[in-house]
């Protein structure tokens, strides 16, 4: 991007992810404004996530605006949930695309987080931008999977429909974001370690597509300085692993010699008492970023063992920088 400071817009930027970027666009002397139904401090301005307010006049004039919104996945897939799920992320996501429009000076680029859920279930070939496969009644999958990816292609579609043309559009199909912050991702797979359950689930054969909260962030300034790049971007490290070879290079950065495997009923069991579904631990998600390594972009943390490394080293010595 530069020396120069950009204004970075986030909705939905309180959460796990938009903590990761604040804190890695901050860092590099950005401005960013966070755009949340709880404005807690300074730089966030409140929003209701689904219609015009004067939080637009943070849009108008800006750079690049991030938009993170959505309810959390993280819940048990009950119809209520799935529907929240849609709607808070076509809602916003219109909302965004209507501010855009209507800006006297709209930003020169429109970052949309999407997900890497969109591509199939499948072991047996990596999904890159252009020849992954799009989800939906594969074989083997669940059939109530399909509506996670009915979401992925309606938060898509509502970023392509909005009339912005002098914006540049992105929509981030992003892997699960590995940081060492609280009460994210990684944070819950360390305590199923820590607690003798991080072994093969269901086999362990299904693969787990993640990406570094660094890297994610250097990511995002990657897309800001490339005029050249619109359109779908998977946002994920090249060394998709295995569930059972994720967990064992996660317990050896920890130090845990063991972790106990789990039947698919065991699972299921698992994620009613966390109050989360199955799909998040056993839908293959095999996703490589084949636009990102075509541009030119370098992963400073490419396979899963030496950032699983890294990231609890971190969360030893509690440095989230």
């Amino acid at each position: 991007m530069g020396e120069a400071r950009v204004k970075f817009v986030m909705p939905g930027g309180t959460g796990q992810v938009g903590t990761v970027l604040r804190r890695a666009l901050s860092a590099a002397g950005h401005e960013v404004v966070v755009l949340s139904r709880r404005p807690a401090g300074e730089g966030e301005v409140y929003w209701d996530g689904a219609s015009p307010g004067p939080w637009a006049e943070e849009i108008d004039g800006s750079d690049v605006v991030v938009n993170l919104a959505g309810r959390s996945v993280n819940c048990r897939y009950t119809p209520a949930n799935l529907r929240l799920m849609m709607d808070s992320r076509v809602d916003s996501t219109r909302a965004v695309g209507e501010a855009i429009a209507s800006a006297a000076r709209p930003p020169r680029l429109w970052l949309q987080m999407s997900t890497a859920t969109v591509y199939a279930h499948r072991f047996d070939a990596p999904n890159d931008e252009t020849t992954g496969l799009i989800g939906g009644g594969e074989p083997g999958a669940p059939g109530y999977w399909s509506y996670s990816v009915d979401i992925a292609k309606a938060w898509e579609r509502a970023q392509e429909e909005a009339a912005t043309p002098h914006t540049r559009k992105v929509a981030l199909r992003a892997a699960m974001v590995m940081s060492p912050d609280r009460g994210g991702v990684l944070d819950m797979l360390l305590r199923m370690a820590r607690l003798g359950l991080g072994g093969p689930v269901a086999g362990g054969a299904q693969y787990v597509s993640w990406i570094h909260d660094r890297d994610f962030g250097r990511a995002v300034e990657f897309l800001v300085a490339r005029d050249d790049l619109a359109g779908p971007v998977n946002l994920a490290a090249p060394g998709p692993v295995p569930q059972r070879a994720f967990m064992r290079a996660l317990r050896a950065a920890w130090g845990v010699p063991v972790g106990l495997p789990a039947t698919r009923r065991m699972a299921e069991a698992g994620a009613f008492v966390l109050r989360s579904d199955t799909e998040l631990l056993l839908k293959s998600r095999r996703v490589v970023p084949g636009r990102l390594l075509e541009a030119g972009f370098r992963f400073d943390r490419p396979e899963w063992p030496a950032a699983a490394d890294d990231l609890v080293r971190r969360i030893r010595g509690r440095d989230v920088r």
